[in-house]
């Protein structure tokens, strides 16, 4: 036990400090006094994790003088070391370096277990890492015919012996390989060990000092998103994304839920659809990041309820019904090869945030944790746009949640010239208020259609065109508030067609091609976008308020639309547009932050108790203010801060009005 006479160490940039007898290490003193210093090796000198920088001289804040001879000297282990991959000028391994008198130490970023990694977004939010998997290097005791035990047990009996962990589980695939390579690496292994699931992950010969990777997934009705993470920096290695191949079941949730109903194996035909469909991305970014697929230890889920089920082989014809009852509501930590991720490795481990309710699923719980709404003053607004919205309202005092049935139109789908966005995909639109002529930007080139370098062919249009569309189409007098396009004499523009009893507008013609914006696109648009305001208002009446703060627009779809076009469309309450902001694809985001965070898992498990659910199908005022939000912005509700709008008024009996306005 330490005394007055023992040398103080201070460790920055925690300023933890306390004394601790001389000749102990760096290493044992950062632990026993709770200092952020990592380690693979254990103290063998060998993963170099565990770096210091040594200060000398006077420290007058911290009251302390520290003499050159304060650490023991640079031993034969460290210049072994810096001969063959070189410390940084002043560095010392914390496992070699003993305390010999007062000291102050720099513990930097890259030693840090707990680094951060800043979010590069709009919140600028940042992700302590904390990763439930961390290696750790073991030697094992060779067999002995005196002293027969399997390599299983003298395996985990060097865990407790050289890191004090016990009762670690091994799943049967990675306990198949461990006698090869135990060998392999002459009974020196590193293991890759979930903390959070009190197991085993993967298995690799010597020492190995690269991080292990984890996926974090966003599993949604239309699309899959993922990032391979670094779990040693947090560092996204690769993303990528496809389409959720369960379409051809039904493209919104209602219509998969039917199929399972009506078909014997519909819930397996869905379950294994998703499976391969995560495999394939899988091996789609290791093949990017340039790492096997092996080397990936944990999987990280988020989704809504109907997908959560499909995922789990779990029918959901429950949710199909009121009361719309979750199999399960809890967080789940299983094996990864449970839920047929067999491209990961054999023994990688899947942790599936918890859900809100019957239709608020985890991916609404990660958008929760991804924009934290629960720790703002302001009255804040998230809206996940999605083929199911998952909508947030609230602040520190008081939190709600529901979802909103939009389907697949905001992402292109029952469009008539929809698609994914996708290289050629007409994503953004501006439209001329007086000449009524359409510019736009298509995904994969930089120039507007207008530039006399634009060379490019559109293919159709993806979701934020279509809403950008339609928006610039009602700021331009082209539609009136009810939805109706007008003709072209009623508008002043060929670009305006007749198709059968109803008009369309034309937004590009080629060769073989016409991408034109219909009265049954608008229809779709009108639809979803009721329905997302619909909910958010009853979220706001249940809350007692009129106007929100913050609107935060998540979704990878949320992110490529302007909060201008959202609100002229109603898509959203009437705010400052300066407090309109995009978080990218928020849910994905709080998957990264799970991965990389036990204390991101230990908050969203506890704040998804205490977020009071809001249930749009039994509301009573739902389909009021479903009908009200079908004008374009709305029927009542006012927009101060979008200004006015052209005054038009089209139908089939006469010739439409129209006041134009500068903008």
């Amino acid at each position: 036990m330490a005394d007055a006479s023992d040398p103080l160490v201070v460790f920055m940039p925690s300023g933890k400090r306390g004394r601790v007898p001389a000749g102990t290490s760096v290493l044992s003193a950062a632990r026993r006094l709770g200092v952020d210093l990592d380690s693979v090796c254990g103290g063998r000198g060998i993963c170099s994790r565990c770096q210091v920088q040594p200060g000398t001289g006077s420290f007058p804040k911290l009251g302390l003088t520290v003499a050159p001879d304060a650490l023991s000297k640079f031993n034969a282990v460290e210049q072994r070391y810096d001969d063959k991959r070189g410390l940084k000028a002043g560095r010392r391994l914390g496992c070699q370096a003993c305390v010999q008198g007062d000291v102050v130490l720099d513990v930097p970023p890259e030693s840090q277990v707990h680094r951060q990694v800043v979010r590069k977004a709009a919140s600028g939010r940042s992700i302590v890492m904390d990763p439930a998997t961390r290696l750790h290097f073991v030697t094992v005791e060779e067999p002995d015919m005196d002293a027969p035990s399997g390599d299983l047990e003298r395996f985990r009996a060097a865990l407790a012996e050289q890191w004090d962990l016990t009762g670690l589980g091994m799943p049967l695939p990675l306990l198949r390989r461990l006698q090869p390579v135990l060998r392999a690496g002459k009974w020196q292994v590193t293991a890759a060990i979930n903390h959070d699931a009190g197991q085993v992950t993967a298995l690799w010969p010597g020492l190995r000092e690269e991080a292990p990777l984890g996926l974090a997934i966003d599993l949604g009705s239309t699309t899959i998103a993922a990032h391979l993470c670094d779990l040693g920096t947090g560092e996204v290695r690769a993303s990528g994304g496809v389409m959720n191949p369960q379409i051809r079941f039904g493209e919104d949730l209602m219509s998969r839920v039917s199929y399972s109903m009506m078909n014997p194996d519909g819930a397996a035909e869905m379950n294994a659809a998703v499976r391969d469909a995560l495999n394939a991305l899988a091996v789609e970014m290791a093949a990017e990041a340039g790492v096997a697929t092996e080397d990936v230890v944990e999987a990280v889920i988020v989704c809504n309820p109907v997908m959560h089920h499909l995922l789990l082989g779990v029918d959901p014809v429950e949710l199909g019904q009121a009361p719309f009852a979750l199999a399960t509501s809890d967080a789940l930590r299983l094996d990864a090869a449970e839920l047929g991720l067999a491209a990961l490795s054999p023994g990688a481990s899947a942790y599936i945030l918890p859900c809100i309710a019957g239709h608020v699923g985890a991916d609404a719980a990660a958008v929760a944790l991804s924009e934290a709404p629960d720790q703002a003053e302001a009255m804040t607004l998230v809206v996940d746009v999605g083929t199911n919205a998952e909508i947030l309202l609230g602040n520190k005092e008081r939190l709600l949640a529901c979802s909103s049935p939009t389907g697949p139109a905001f992402e292109g789908a029952q469009i008539s010239s929809g698609q994914r966005a996708a290289a050629g995909a007409i994503e953004r639109v501006e439209i001329d208020p007086e000449t009524k002529e359409p510019r736009f930007r298509v995904i994969g080139s930089d120039l507007w259609s207008d530039d006399p370098a634009f060379d490019a062919v559109p293919t159709g249009i993806c979701g934020s065109g279509i809403i950008e569309a339609v928006a610039e189409m009602r700021l331009a007098g082209i539609l009136d508030p009810s939805g109706l396009i007008g003709s072209a004499a009623q508008v002043g523009t060929e670009r305006c067609t007749a198709e059968g009893r109803t008009n369309a507008y034309l937004l590009w013609e080629g060769d073989d091609r016409r991408i034109t914006v219909t009265q049954n696109d608008i229809r779709a648009i009108q639809l979803a976008k009721s329905a997302l305001y619909a909910g958010a208002r009853l979220l706001m009446d249940e809350a007692g308020v009129d106007t929100v703060d913050r609107v935060i627009l998540a979704g990878a779809f949320g992110a490529h639309i302007s909060p201008r076009h959202a609100m002229v469309l109603g898509m959203i309450p009437d705010a400052d547009l300066a407090h309109v902001t995009s978080a990218g694809n928020a849910a994905g985001h709080g998957a990264r932050m799970a991965l990389c965070s036990r204390a991101s898992r230990t908050h969203i498990e506890g704040l998804v108790r205490r977020i009071e659910k809001i249930e749009t199908a039994v509301a009573p005022r739902f389909q009021e203010h479903f009908v009200a939000a079908n004008a374009i912005p709305h029927a009542t509700d006012p927009f101060p801060h979008l200004g006015p709008l052209p005054v038009v008024g089209f139908n089939t009996s006469g010739e439409g009005r129209v006041r134009r306005r500068r903008r």
